[in-house]
């Protein structure tokens, strides 16, 4: 049942120019700054070639383009997940959706899932565009390997959030804007927790994300990334399975 759910998502989704035109739009800006990236280590590399154990090209290209990646996906998110449940509410079908003998469970990781999928395309695409850069250099695969984990766990993380303000709602409009509120109040306690090790510390989704940028896969911040996308996953089928009562 869960296949047939993100089956049907999968297709409403691009069945819509909306997902074609953020792959472009997202693609785009990564190539860019790519790009970037690239000249600005052509023209340093004499200099580091210098320097005793200099920064490889992963390290110079690669990880600030993951890095751009969150920042990017963290506005794309909410555009993506506002309709999931919200715009169903509108057209009056979320009712026949929660009559369907189906558990709430399956309809929620359903829709989540198919998130992801769409979320896993725009990583594979970042990933070959790193892959390139084997036509001219050699690159740490351990570090692309890590900026890839962290970066699915970060957008399982916005793909939770986004669910959840999604089913709160009737309105598309307001579920991104309070999805986008959310990730962006994050994000400032990711810029406050750079200035104190006090305890916003333990709440920025980004710095977390940081450490798989750097090519470290930690336990505490895989720990807080599964725990922030269950608490959503489960807030959201809560709130479903409230509303299936009282209908």
């Amino acid at each position: 049942m869960i296949a047939i759910i993100i089956r049907k998502e999968l297709m409403m989704l691009f069945i819509s120019p909306l997902a074609w035109v953020l792959l472009a739009a997202i693609q785009l800006i990564l190539t860019w700054f790519f790009l970037i990236r690239l000249d600005a280590f052509l023209e340093i590399q004499p200099q580091m070639l210098q320097i005793a154990n200099p920064p490889g090209v992963t390290e110079m290209i690669v990880s600030p383009v993951f890095a751009l990646a969150a920042i990017v996906l963290m506005m794309i998110a909410p555009i993506l997940s506002m309709r999931l449940f919200a715009e169903e509410r509108r057209n009056h079908t979320l009712g026949f959706l929660l009559a369907a003998p189906v558990s709430i469970t399956a309809i929620v990781l359903g829709k989540f899932f198919a998130l992801m999928i769409f979320f896993t395309i725009i990583a594979i695409l970042i990933a070959l565009l790193s892959l390139s850069l084997l036509l001219g250099g050699v690159l740490d695969m351990g570090l692309i390997a890590s900026n890839l984990l962290g970066l699915f766990f970060l957008t399982a993380c916005f793909s939770a959030l986004g669910l959840y303000f999604s089913s709160l709602t009737a309105q598309p409009a307001i579920a991104a804007v309070a999805s986008l509120a959310a990730l962006l109040g994050l994000w400032m306690i990711d810029l406050a927790a750079s200035e104190t090790e006090g305890w916003l510390h333990y709440f920025s989704l980004l710095k977390y994300f940081r450490y798989f940028n750097q090519g470290l896969i930690d336990t505490l911040a895989i720990s807080y990334f599964l725990l922030f996308m269950v608490a959503f996953l489960v807030l959201t089928i809560r709130r479903l399975e409230g509303e299936r009562l009282h209908d």
